[in-house]
């Protein structure tokens, strides 16, 4: 008899013990009041919650915040530094296609996103979770750029978005719910009015939208700006720099002014973000298409890109075949639209990656910048692989090109315009 009980009391302790496992999620973490409230109200839902802090060089306390989560129940917490990587395997390979979504926008948030999304996945399978969760909202881009990079990496991967269950949004319907629920529950906070806006940093970039900003009449405050100095304060001495190029990528960045190198890509672009905010480099507000249908208004800061975007597009001016630059130009805007809307992991992706490799075997050189009250100019640039022959579009020298060859040349090109215009006379007289 005695035994019988064991036996059951055993069987009950092993069901119960089952019974209380709890799914696990690996929750992409800010530390913010959002995603603060997230985990907790994860927990509450009965999840066991990993959260996971990227490093993409933002401009916050990470072991702050690490300690935070920790204090609002998570189990772990995972704090990744991604900065290298993201200069190497995003930035830089987004260069090599010129990325500009709608000709402006430099695509800092874009970039930064999969790479967290890469790296959560990863944390997740380490871990065994079926789930990942994000706090994005459901009328942005980045819940987009989040999930699609978790089911193209995982296609069997679950995915928890909050901001798009009905439960959580009957109970969060704006700011003041999340900090009543934080208080209720013990979340530290920091609310304040002091910046009416929203801001999302990495080592690329710093964005500033939303709140007073959805005013697209209103103009921002100097206040605003963090990592870019005013034009109108920046030194009125211009600083000279040179960067070097090898199959497309930087390799070198030189101040011709006090003779500091950088070689190792994250130095080298944090040394161009310094550059660039000494002298006001980088500022930008736009109103743009979101992949959702929705236009928004952003107010952006990004000097490092914005002096290696210009250096880049200039090397590939002297040392790319007129006829793959022509094409390469039509492909452009489609990459950075990609990238946009969240489709790093993608076939096309892949297709237009190929292209751009393939289209930088030949881009080396350097190109001299100057920096000065918010402006970028090219002073020169050499290449040992130009395709430029000064002799050859000299106006002072013959350099091998007999310019009679241009008489047919112009002959042959003008058989279509003429054609056109009988075409057009006969239609103006009503002739057949």
């Amino acid at each position: 008899m005695n035994l019988v009980v064991i036996l059951l009391s055993r069987l009950y302790t092993s069901c119960t013990a089952i019974l209380m496992v709890k799914d696990k999620v690996v929750l992409a973490y800010s530390g913010g009041l959002d995603t603060s409230v997230i985990l907790t109200w994860l927990i509450d839902e009965g999840y066991d919650v990993i959260c996971f802090i990227a490093d993409v060089g933002q401009d916050e306390d990470l072991k702050a915040a690490k300690e935070k989560a920790i204090k609002c129940g998570a189990t772990k917490v995972y704090v990744e530094d991604l900065r290298a990587e993201l200069v190497t395997d995003f930035i830089f390979q987004a260069l090599k296609g010129n990325a500009m979504y709608e000709n402006r926008y430099l695509l800092g948030t874009s970039l930064a996103r999969p790479l967290i999304a890469k790296k959560q996945i990863e944390i997740a399978e380490k871990e065994k979770a079926k789930y990942v969760a994000h706090g994005a909202t459901g009328k942005g881009n980045d819940q987009v750029r989040f999930e699609l990079t978790y089911y193209a990496l995982n296609p069997s991967i679950h995915v928890i978005a909050p901001w798009k269950i009905p439960k959580y949004l009957q109970q969060f319907q704006g700011r003041s719910d999340l900090i009543k629920y934080a208080e209720s529950k013990g979340i530290p906070i920091k609310a304040s009015a002091s910046k009416p806006y929203s801001e999302d940093g990495n080592l690329m970039h710093l964005s500033h939208e939303a709140g007073i900003l959805e005013d697209p009449m209103l103009t921002p405050t100097e206040d605003m700006f963090e990592i870019t100095k005013s034009p109108a304060d920046a030194p009125d001495k211009q600083t000279v720099i040179e960067i070097d190029f090898k199959n497309g990528l930087p390799v070198k960045v030189t101040n011709k002014e006090n003779g500091t190198t950088k070689t190792k890509p994250l130095d080298m672009f944090l040394y161009l973000n310094e550059l660039g905010k000494e002298n006001g480099v980088g500022r930008i507000d736009i109103v743009e298409n979101r992949f959702v249908g929705i236009k928004s208004r952003g107010v952006y800061e990004t000097p490092g890109a914005t002096i290696l975007w210009a250096a880049h597009r200039d090397i590939e001016g002297i040392a790319m075949d007129r006829e793959v630059m022509h094409l390469k130009q039509m492909l452009e805007p489609k990459f950075a639209e990609l990238i946009y809307n969240g489709f790093w992991y993608s076939p096309e992706m892949d297709f237009l990656m190929a292209a751009f490799n393939k289209s930088q075997e030949f881009i080396d050189g350097k190109v001299v910048i100057g920096l000065y009250k918010g402006n970028v100019m090219i002073l020169g640039r050499e290449s040992p692989t130009s395709l430029y022959n000064k002799d050859l579009s000299s106006m002072d020298v013959e350099g091998g090109f007999d310019q009679t060859d241009s008489k047919g040349f112009i002959r042959i090109n003008a058989i279509r315009l003429k054609a056109h215009k009988v075409i057009l006379n006969k239609k103006t007289l009503g002739l057949k």
